[in-house]
């Protein structure tokens, strides 16, 4: 095991270095820069300044330069600034985007499992009932609407609608990270106004993960459910649930489990239009807003924390594998 372990993160290097370079040259490759940036509209900004300017910053190099001196400085732990705020990248990205993105995506990915995976067996053990098909109804409009329009809806709803209709009794903020209770009010009422911010983005991203996780793992439970050694199970008399959630539900989290661990760096990328829809100061919003400005830094730290997300999480889901099927062994 340790051996696996330490050859998989032996080949997430040369992985790492690859997926820099392209997200480095796409990024580069964008129109504009930080320069026009700042050039744009300013009319005391000569030609000659903005030549000089891309000359200092290195802009006028080819990229694979400007990409060996990147790489350098982040080898020295240097990831630059963010030009837009003016701190460090790295530590807008860690200290005042993440916590965000983590107080959004984590209970997101908590909630949508412990729906989604009992409503999959559900549908899986009851194929082809009344329920099964408005599960798989509610699901595939799940997935073919847009998540700009539910949220948009969803906002009118909660938002404006309710409210007037109500006298504000269900109203829900349209947007923005709480803060309308002072910390002296305890730590409780706090949290509480926190929730109040966080319930419309949160059922919004958990709509699409609870529909997919729900459909793959009907389709697991399925595949596992008609296998020979579940009907022998069940021809030697053992009972129902123990055939189920012994048996079946172990090989059916499999794939569930790989599903999973590819879903979680998504949920950071993914979450880029319903943070934008609800103004939540999570990762997405920064990344649109750091391509958006020019804010070279700001993307690369965070493109290049979800790229390392994503590698150490399917390491993390592969282990996974020997705990729920005992044939896996990485001995």
């Amino acid at each position: 095991m340790f051996n696996y372990i330490l050859r998989r993160i032996v080949q997430m290097i040369p992985l790492l270095l690859v997926i820099s370079f392209i997200i480095y040259g796409l990024t580069a490759l964008q129109p504009g820069d930080p320069v026009d940036r700042l050039a744009f509209g300013d009319p005391n900004i000569t030609p000659e300044d903005v030549a000089r300017l891309r000359a200092a910053y290195g802009l006028d190099q080819p990229i694979y330069e400007r990409y060996l001196h990147w790489l350098g400085q982040v080898l020295h732990g240097n990831f630059g600034y963010s030009q837009d705020f003016n701190i460090p990248a790295v530590e807008f990205v860690f200290q005042q985007r993440m916590p965000n993105t983590l107080l959004l995506t984590v209970p997101a990915l908590i909630l949508s499992t412990l729906i989604a995976v009992p409503l999959g067996i559900y549908s899986a053990v009851r194929q082809y009932s009344a329920m099964d098909y408005g599960m798989t109804f509610l699901s595939f409009i799940a997935f073919s609407t847009p998540v700009f329009w539910i949220g948009a809806m969803a906002l009118y709803l909660f938002a404006v609608y309710l409210p007037g209709v109500t006298n504000g009794a269900v109203a829900l903020p349209p947007g923005g990270l709480g803060g309308d209770v002072p910390p002296e009010a305890g730590w409780f009422a706090v949290a509480l106004d926190k929730v109040k911010y966080l319930v419309l983005p949160l059922c919004i991203l958990m709509l699409r993960e609870v529909a997919a996780t729900t459909r793959f793992m009907r389709a697991s439970m399925l595949e596992v459910l008609n296998q020979d050694f579940i009907r022998t199970a069940r021809a030697k008399g053992l009972p129902g649930r123990r055939v189920l959630y012994k048996h079946a539900l172990r090989n059916a989290m499999v794939p569930i489990l790989t599903i999973m661990g590819l879903s979680i760096p998504g949920l950071f990328g993914g979450a880029v239009i319903t943070e934008t829809v609800f103004s939540w100061p999570g990762m997405g919003k920064a990344i649109l807003d750091a391509l958006v400005s020019k804010d070279f830094n700001v993307v690369m730290v965070a493109l290049m924390l979800l790229s390392v997300l994503t590698v150490v999480f399917q390491l993390i889901t592969d282990l996974t594998y020997a705990l729920v099927d005992p044939r896996i062994r990485y001995s």
